[in-house]
């Protein structure tokens, strides 16, 4: 009887380690599939900036009220993708991300003008290194950070109000109050929206729905880590 005992559990416990190590495998899938789109469309954003700015396209656009579309354009782009992604097809919301890093880029072309290229590119390094760190505390951690959401969300709408507010003053000092607010904002919403997207993973859906939340998270990442480098450079960048 002792003997059939040990046989069912170590039965029991084999099958319980294959079910953790298929849950794991499929985390980390989905995890590089999130940051694989989100490199994806950092890159399209930067190659996007740059070709505006290089062929003058950028300036040309400047010189007109049509900028002011095209710097609204990616938020207009942000809503539409959040109210419809759960009935778009996985290619779908993949084009429209595609398509909104794109614009993103374009009402991006300023910093090439504003900044020095070096600074912009050492700048992207460093918002690259806090970026991985922070990621990979929200992945790793097994505190529970979704008592930090009300806290960001407040901060991020207070950031956008100083922004919105600081256009009309042009206010230097309260510029940088807005970066190192946003700064700290934007490192925090990069750990929650980490462990958040994470756990997505865990609630069972098909191959369509996970892959829609694939994008979405890499969406929020993406944000988080495009805003962290303008803070970032707007802090530590040297002007032309």
């Amino acid at each position: 009887m002792a003997e059939f005992d040990r046989q069912v559990y170590a039965r029991t416990s084999s099958a319980a380690g294959t079910d953790a190590q298929v849950i794991d495998e499929g985390l980390r899938a989905y995890m590089l599939r999130v940051y694989n789109y989100m490199a994806m469309g950092v890159g399209i954003t930067g190659l996007v900036a740059y070709a505006a700015v290089a062929s003058g396209i950028y300036q040309q656009i400047a010189a007109t009220p049509f900028i002011w579309v095209v710097m609204l354009a990616p938020l207009g782009m942000v809503f539409y993708l959040s109210a419809r992604v759960g009935s778009m097809s996985v290619s779908g919301a993949q084009m429209g991300f595609w398509i909104f890093a794109g614009l993103m880029g374009l009402s991006l072309g300023w910093i090439f003008l504003a900044y020095t290229g070096t600074s912009i590119a050492n700048v992207f390094f460093i918002t690259a290194a806090a970026f991985g760190g922070l990621s990979l505390y929200g992945y790793t951690t097994k505190k529970d950070l979704s008592g930090w959401g009300s806290f960001l969300i407040m901060g991020l709408i207070g950031v956008i109000i100083a922004m919105v507010v600081n256009i009309f003053l042009a206010s230097s000092a309260l510029q940088f109050a807005i970066s190192v607010i946003g700064v700290l904002v934007f490192s925090g919403l990069t750990a929650y929206d980490t462990q958040r997207i994470k756990e997505m993973y865990y609630v069972g859906d098909d191959g369509a729905v996970a892959g829609r939340k694939a994008i979405m998270g890499a969406l929020s990442l993406y944000l988080n880590f495009i805003n962290l480098f303008i803070m970032l450079l707007s802090l530590f960048g040297n002007r032309e």
